[in-house]
Parts: structure tokens; sequence; C-alpha cells
């Protein structure tokens, strides 16, 4: 199977750089011409009180884009369950899919960052926010397949389907434009991830963020094949694994490693990546290839030598190579999109991993 090429939209805007409204316009541009370089799709994150991360309302931002793209799908990187009632939701998400009329996936998750957590009233600890992000989904499923009448109560959410009136048209009607509904999709954070468990049981599509070294990719991929034997059905294709990697193309490698540390990926690891995993018990651990070493080796350096894919065209194609065959095949490689500054540089980095790079790997 040969490698498509997608993009994680966080996005990632260094705080007070630029007014708000600039930094939605240079996503916009940025996707519009991923989308002309042959993209494949994008997903759009959603956060409510990271300043880095500055989207609230990624369906706003991918129907903003539709007129803007042609053939990438654009998707929820992802929808965070706790922040919404699943009646509400479920007929947005129908509306978004029925707009890009099936153009669209929908990406599914509890949400991770604290402060978003505790906005929908969560405590961080609790895990009460991963069992109302499993029961809204499942709700959500529901409404688009069967909206029986009734009063829908729990200790999340409480509201009602009234009768039919067919008269004048009152029902609950909405579905989504792709039957049953859109390819849903969810991303694993941990080496043993049980959401990429529940990926294989329900055939969902599995995603990896970019902070994950080898060893635990491939711990990831065998979390996706334990829930689907638990539910007793075959392994999942590995081309609907999604794996996300900061990815920098220059001339030289010299020249993208210095860009990669000094600019716009090595600013948003040392001044909020990092930052924010040391404060979160066991998550810089994550990063480590060597359990055994200590925190303060976790560096830039560190970064760009064993996770991130940086370097010569070349360079970026071996490590591509190298990546594939060590986790044993994976199907979309998602870039992180940081801010394209120098613009001219990050350009290139992509017209040339689209159009060169990744063409030279069809054999894999």
């Amino acid at each position: 199977m040969s490698i498509l090429l997608g993009d994680f939209t966080m996005p990632l805007h260094r705080p007070g750089m630029s007014a708000w409204s600039e930094t939605l316009d240079m996503d916009i541009q940025r996707l519009a011409m991923l989308d002309e370089l042959g993209y494949s799709e994008t997903w759009l994150g959603e956060h409510y009180t990271s300043r880095w991360e500055n989207i609230p309302a990624p369906d706003l931002m991918i129907a903003r884009l539709i007129p803007e793209t042609k053939s990438m799908k654009l998707c929820t990187g992802v929808t965070c369950m706790p922040n919404h009632n699943p009646f509400h939701l479920a007929h947005r998400i129908a509306q978004l899919d029925q707009m890009l009329k099936g153009r669209f996936m929908w990406g599914v998750g509890p949400g991770g960052f604290p402060g978003d957590i505790q906005a929908a009233g969560f405590e961080l600890d609790s895990g009460d926010h991963r069992e109302m992000t499993t029961q809204a989904i499942d709700m959500v499923l529901k409404l688009w397949d069967k909206p029986d009448p009734g009063r829908y109560k729990n200790e999340f959410w409480d509201f009602t389907i009234t009768e039919p009136l067919q008269d004048i048209g009152m029902s609950f009607h909405i579905k989504p434009y792709q039957n049953p509904h859109p390819p849903i999709a969810v991303a694993g954070s941990r080496p043993d991830s049980k959401t990429l468990e529940m990926a294989g049981r329900r055939g969902w599509i599995p995603m990896s963020i970019n902070f994950l070294p080898t060893p635990a990719l491939k711990s990831q991929w065998l979390s996706v094949e334990k829930g689907a034997r638990d539910a007793g059905k075959e392994p999942p294709s590995r081309s609907t694994w999604r794996i996300a990697r900061d990815v920098l193309v220059a001339d030289t490698t010299k020249e993208a490693r210095k860009e990669a540390i000094k600019g716009s990926i090595g600013v948003a690891y040392e001044e909020y990546f990092l930052r924010i995993l040391s404060k979160i018990p066991g998550r810089l651990q994550q990063l480590k290839i060597d359990p055994e070493m200590p925190d303060r080796d976790v560096t830039l350096e560190y970064l760009v030598e064993n996770i991130w894919i940086v370097g010569s065209a070349d360079e970026v194609e071996e490590k591509i190579r190298q990546l594939y065959s060590d986790v044993g095949g994976f199907g979309v490689l998602v870039t992180i999109g940081h801010e394209w500054n120098p613009k001219e540089l990050w350009e290139n980095s992509h017209e040339v991993l689209s159009k060169e790079i990744i063409p030279r790997l069809s054999n894999l």
C-alpha cells in the first residue's frame, strides 16, 4: 500500500504574536494550499482554553473551508464530546456531512486540555469525561439510526424527542450524508491505548499522536488488534492507521535541523508541548525511547533525532521508509500544522514532500 498525506491543524500559534482573526486566516490559507498540493485530509482541533491551539469551533472552520478546497477531506480532530449535548451535536455533525457531501470524517474524543475538561464540569482525575464521551458517541449514533420519541436523561444530559406531527412536518429527521454515518476516528496518546482498543473493537479509524517514538507506536497497533480480537473481528487494514509527525524538508539536512529547532517546531515544543507534558504525571515519559532516560534528556535535539522527521528530501524519504518498516506499515502520514514562518521555506517543504517524496514511496 502507498502512503497518503494528511494534516493536523491543532492549530499552533504562539500567543500574542498575531491577532486571532489573522491566525484563523493563516490556517485557511495554509489548508487551501495543502488541498492544491494533493493532501488527502485535514483534521482540525477543538480547544476553548488554549491560547496556542485557538480554534474552539472546528465545524465553523470546516464550513468556511468548503469553497476554498476541492478534494481534501475536512475532518474534526477531534470533536471533544464533553463540551457538547449529543442532541445538538448530532444535528451539527450531520449538517456538516451534508454540506460536504461526504467529504468529511468525524474525529471524536474526550479532549485532553486541562482547562477545557474543567470548563465542561469534570474533574481532571475522575475519568468521568471519558465515560461521558463513550455514552455521547453512542447516543449520537442512536439518534442518527433510530431516534425514538421520549426523554433521554442521564447524569450528563437531559433532552426530549417529541412525538412526530406529520401534518406540520415536526420530527427528528436529521441524518448524515454518508450511510450509516461518517467514518469515525479516535486518537491514542498512550502506548497501551484503551482508546485504540476501542477503535479496533468498533472498526473506527486509529490515529497516533505526533509525540510517540517507534516502540510506543508499535504498542498502539497491538492495542488496535487486541480490540478487534476481543470483538471477534479480523484485524483492520493498516491502511486505516494515521500516524502524526512533525515534518520539515529543506535543501540540506543542516538547514532543516536548524530551522526545526530554532523555528516554529522548536518554539512550539519548548514553550508549549514540553511544558504542558511536564505538568501531567507520566506524560513526558511517553516521548522516551528508553524509559530509564531522565526527563532532562528530552530536548529538542533528542526530538529531532528520534521523533521528528526533519532533513533534506532524501533523508526525509529514508526516515519515512524507516518508520513504515519499523511499525509494520501504516496508511496516512499526518503532518503537524505549524506556523509557516518563514513562509517560503514551509511552502517549499510541503510541496517537496507531496510532489517528490511521497510519489517515491509508492513502492512501499
